[in-house]
């Protein structure tokens, strides 16, 4: 069924850049400011911060080193334990490893494909029974999506818990007219060059705490102490942006808007054709929120559509298309082999089914409207297909 004629590479999310970009470059150049700081750096964590309307923000290398500072700066050390959503990337979790705690993963839910707050709460209580609980809960907004804050902030309250909002994927969303990333006590955000805005690599750490902030940036710079020699008091990390990646990002913020609208127009295109096919769920938007769409995922019922998700990847690929399934549970990989795991029903794995049944489909703002027609002719034929295959049988 495959095309054996070669088409061009249609990817799942590639950078888009707005031409805007090489002036702050230019700038910095012209200046000299090359070094991981400058006024790009200052100007972008300003902008960040206003945007998200937090207090402060601090650049930084990657959103995974964000999380690595939220975690110290709240105190997580070995023998600690801190709540990670499971249904993630591994960069949600890593820094847990970092520092010698162990995670706990907690199981999402259907209405968010994000943590449950039932899950939560019996973690919570399995926790409070067994005299230690959570240093952090860090919970993720995946593929833009936002969980349930009200639900989620309420349990970390009741439990005097701080939570790390885990917005790598959802710059640009929002829950209840406040922006994703504004919650909990930390909010990380990442500019990896498949994210909706990108530095190419890089991150942002955010907070109302303007004092945890200017420790951040004090920790991302190798923790060296005010004096005229080298001097450090503190194990510190190189994990501030350049100025020259800062610059890139000011020009990608500059048109946030627009990416978001062009991936929700990308997820509603696909929402309206592939919607009526058999099996096809896909990702809601719960109520109240406003999702930045950053991969239009769905799942497939295999029984109703007669088709595998890892067949219509492999078909999809033949056909040039990258397309991926969802995150694999962070409690199904071998590096955390025997943690913890709440699910959300007594007997009901969410994440395993999601993981099972999801697949990620190509996404990106900058994809013309003749390849998602490409992509979206592919699936119907193969399911079609199928399905006269199965009424032939």
């Amino acid at each position: 069924m495959a095309n054996t004629t070669v088409q061009k590479r249609i990817f799942l999310s590639s950078p888009h850049m707005s031409g805007n970009e090489i002036k702050y470059i230019n700038e910095a150049f012209i200046t000299n400011w090359i070094a991981p700081l400058g006024p790009n750096v200052d100007t972008f964590e300003k902008e960040i911060a206003a945007y998200t309307g937090v207090n402060e923000a601090a650049a930084v290398s990657s959103g995974t080193a964000a999380i690595h500072l939220a975690l110290s700066l709240l105190g997580v050390e070995k023998g600690d334990t801190v709540f990670c959503s499971t249904l993630t990337f591994i960069a949600s979790a890593n820094p847990i490893l970092y520092l010698g705690a162990e995670p706990v993963f907690i199981d999402s839910e259907p209405e968010t494909w994000n943590m449950s707050p039932q899950a939560l709460e019996k973690a919570f209580m399995d926790a409070a029974l067994n005299g230690k609980l959570p240093k952090a809960v860090i919970v993720v907004n995946l593929y833009g999506q936002s969980a349930k804050m009200d639900e989620l902030t309420l349990l970390c309250d009741q439990y005097e818990v701080p939570m790390i909002e885990d917005a790598a994927e959802s710059l640009g969303s929002s829950y209840k007219g406040k922006p994703s990333g504004s919650f909990g006590c930390f909010g990380i955000f990442s500019f990896n060059g498949n994210k909706i805005i990108t530095t190419s690599g890089g991150g942002m750490l955010v907070s109302n705490d303007a004092e945890a902030i200017h420790k951040a940036r004090f920790l991302a710079t190798q923790a060296r102490d005010p004096a005229p020699h080298y001097q450090h008091s503190k194990i510190g990390y190189n994990y501030r942006m350049s100025n020259i990646l800062a610059g890139i990002g000011r020009a990608q913020l500059e048109v946030l808007e627009e990416r978001v609208e062009a991936r929700r127009a990308v997820f509603e295109r696909y929402q309206q054709e592939l919607s009526t096919l058999p099996g096809i769920q896909f990702m809601p938007e719960l109520n109240e929120t406003y999702s930045n769409r950053w991969l239009t995922a769905m799942t497939i019922d295999e029984i109703e559509a007669d088709v595998k998700v890892s067949e219509l990847i492999e078909e999809l690929a033949a056909e040039n298309i990258e397309a991926r399934p969802v995150w694999k549970p962070l409690h199904m990989q071998p590096l955390f082999k025997g943690a913890k795991y709440f699910t959300h029903g007594d007997k009901e794995s969410v994440s395993e089914q999601l993981f099972a049944n999801g697949i990620c489909l190509p996404s990106g703002s900058n994809m013309e409207e003749i390849d998602q027609s490409r992509v979206i002719n592919c699936i119907k034929n193969f399911i079609n297909v199928k399905e006269v295959e199965r009424k032939i049988v």
